[in-house]
């Protein structure tokens, strides 16, 4: 038997998926249909308890589960270990996920750390880390993309994820089009180093990017008919990294650019907007269509350059002669080297986004 019949590798998705307007009321029916234990907790933050996780909270005590509820901030390791501890204490046994990606991606690192499932309920849709099992980590020396757990199951309300910010969702969309740039890493690290690709993963993530492009112009209206062409795009963005077992259908270049922003600090911009605008220039590397890119960026309202993100041209240069160093356990257009100087500002110039 040949080699890559013989490997074990399990793929986790989430078994339900509900989207649809004025739907918090399924919670429960949800929560029964998994046959889910009666005791719970619940991450959230301040606002988005207001927003969302309050409602949640009283369908489950109607519906007779016991739900403790801990309120938290940014994914540092002290705010993560504060929830599970939490969880620990009121002895636990499933999460309920009521937020925007931070949130979500908590309860991922609580959920794994304390072997119990969780159910992402967004009240934001600002990247596709609502239906995947990476989790990103906020770390002194920028964040770290770690592998946690999937989500049971995804309950998504347009109409509470449509009152947003509509900077939100175009920050989400920007991070499924950047898939196009993080595909095309992916083969030229399938052709320059013999790296094994997933072509079930690609097609998945392709899918979602070519989506969210055809459907622009609806998005960009910013209401709910908007939210609801996006959803799908950037839960199957998500289920595209469970498919290839790592977030290489989805992260490459443009993403080592954004942490490379990041680590610098000096955007106060979203991770979505940040990978849009590496993405317009990843793909000018990569000799393809940018000004495609840029155009659908510009539709949806995501930021296509420098003033977009609210940083200076040179914080732009620098990011992307630094941008190598990010990942060197991934090869991109990048190489191993990195840009030079001049390479640099003329990506950058080429494509206008300085």
């Amino acid at each position: 038997m040949k080699e890559e019949f013989s490997r074990f590798r399990e793929m986790e998705f989430p078994r339900n998926i509900i989207i649809g307007s004025g739907i918090l009321n399924e919670i429960v029916p949800l929560c029964d249909s998994l046959n889910l234990p009666k005791n719970g907790m619940m991450i959230t933050g301040g606002q988005t308890y207001k927003a969302a996780g309050k409602i949640v909270e009283d369908y489950m005590t109607d519906g007779e589960y016991s739900i403790s509820v801990h309120t938290t901030g940014a994914v540092t390791e002290e705010n993560v270990n504060e929830a599970i501890s939490f969880g620990r204490k009121n002895k636990s046994q499933f999460i309920l996920a009521v937020g925007g990606g931070s949130k979500i991606d908590a309860a991922k690192l609580v959920a794994d750390d304390l072997h119990i499932p969780f159910i992402s309920i967004p009240t934001s849709a600002a990247h596709d880390g609502i239906a995947s099992g990476r989790a990103s980590l906020k770390l002194d020396r920028g964040p770290k993309s770690i592998d946690a757990v999937t989500p049971m199951a995804i309950l998504a309300d347009t109409e509470i994820i449509s009152r947003a910010p509509h900077r939100y969702l175009a920050a989400g969309c920007a991070d499924v089009i950047s898939n196009l740039t993080a595909l095309r890493d992916w083969d030229y690290a399938r052709r320059l180093r013999a790296e094994e690709v997933s072509n079930s993963a690609i097609a998945l993530s392709s899918l979602a990017a070519e989506s969210i492009i055809d459907n622009a112009a609806v998005i960009s209206l910013g209401n709910e008919e908007s939210t609801r062409a996006a959803l799908k795009p950037i839960i199957i963005s998500g289920v595209s990294m469970a498919v290839a077992g790592s977030s290489r259908p989805t992260s490459g270049s443009e993403h080592m650019f954004s942490h490379a922003l990041d680590l610098m600090h000096v955007s106060s911009a979203m991770h979505g907007e940040q990978c849009g605008v590496g993405t317009i220039m990843m793909m000018y590397l990569h000799g393809g269509d940018w000004q495609r890119i840029r155009t659908a960026l510009m539709k949806i309202g995501a930021p296509v350059d420098a003033e977009g993100l609210g940083v200076m041209k040179e914080d732009i240069i620098e990011a992307l002669m630094t941008a190598h160093k990010i990942r060197k356990d991934r090869f991109t257009i990048l190489g191993t080297s990195g840009l030079t100087k001049a390479s640099a500002e003329k990506a950058a110039r080429e494509t206008m986004v300085i």
